[in-house]
């Protein structure tokens, strides 16, 4: 837990997605502090694509989003290496805003939504496009060990209806956009899942990305953002 005055952390005695927040009387700094995922879901990642206006795309709003799953042995956390396979012919890089579920939920309505949110964390959506292009399902390409960092925090009272998001390689931003153009905002993506899928908590549902897929080479640093979450920063080996 972020110390909103100080910004240190506050080490917590159990797991508050099962428990009321407990604090150790532990406090690290920032620069003392070895993060790791805030969440490691419990069952499964849900990736949502083709999910915001672009300046050159705008996807049918009458047409679901496409929808595919990530494994939990995905799943890192900030400054983990993200590494490539050996086989990945031109791997990309998305950042993105994730919803974390705190309960059980099927069918969820959307009026009864913010009940099954937990929180909101910045997550990157490692993909192999030559893998999605030759599949005939992307399990490969978007299920690698390392294909899904998440962190650094989740943060639980966040409005997202026009967060801005970036990613950066080595410092330059090569992606710029904002949640104001998502085609089915956080909420009703999460409604969409539950009609899809049995929620469990922690749970990781990934909104998608406003900017085309970002290329980076082992060597490189990925640093995606997410406005009032923070920084998710990885190397690419």
């Amino acid at each position: 837990m972020v110390d909103e005055d100080t910004g240190n952390y506050i080490v917590l005695a159990d797991d508050p997605l099962y428990s009321e927040v407990s604090p150790t009387g532990q406090v690290v700094a920032p620069a003392d502090a070895n993060l790791v995922s805030p969440m490691i879901p419990r069952s499964k990642v849900i990736g949502f694509g083709d999910n915001y206006n672009r300046p050159d795309y705008r996807p049918d709003p009458d047409v679901l989003p496409t929808c595919f799953l990530k494994p939990n042995t995905a799943v890192v956390g900030p400054n983990v290496p993200i590494t490539i396979p050996e086989w990945a012919g031109d791997v990309r890089h998305e950042a993105e805003l994730a919803v974390v579920i705190s309960r059980i939920a099927k069918d969820v309505p959307l009026e009864r939504v913010d009940d099954v949110i937990f929180g909101y964390t910045v997550a990157n959506d490692v993909g192999d496009l030559a893998a999605q292009a030759s599949d005939p399902q992307w399990a490969r390409a978007k299920g690698f060990d390392t294909s899904c960092p998440i962190g650094p925090v989740i943060v639980t009272d966040l409005d997202t209806a026009n967060l801005e998001i970036t990613l950066a390689v080595n410092g330059e931003v090569r992606g710029r956009g904002t949640t104001a153009d998502l085609v089915r905002n956080a909420r009703e993506l999460v409604v969409l899942a539950s009609q899809m899928f049995t929620l469990l908590p922690g749970d990781v549902i990934l909104t998608g990305s406003p900017f085309p897929a970002v290329a980076a080479a082992p060597g490189d640093d990925v640093v995606c953002t997410v406005e009032g979450i923070g920084e998710l920063r990885n190397p690419v080996v």
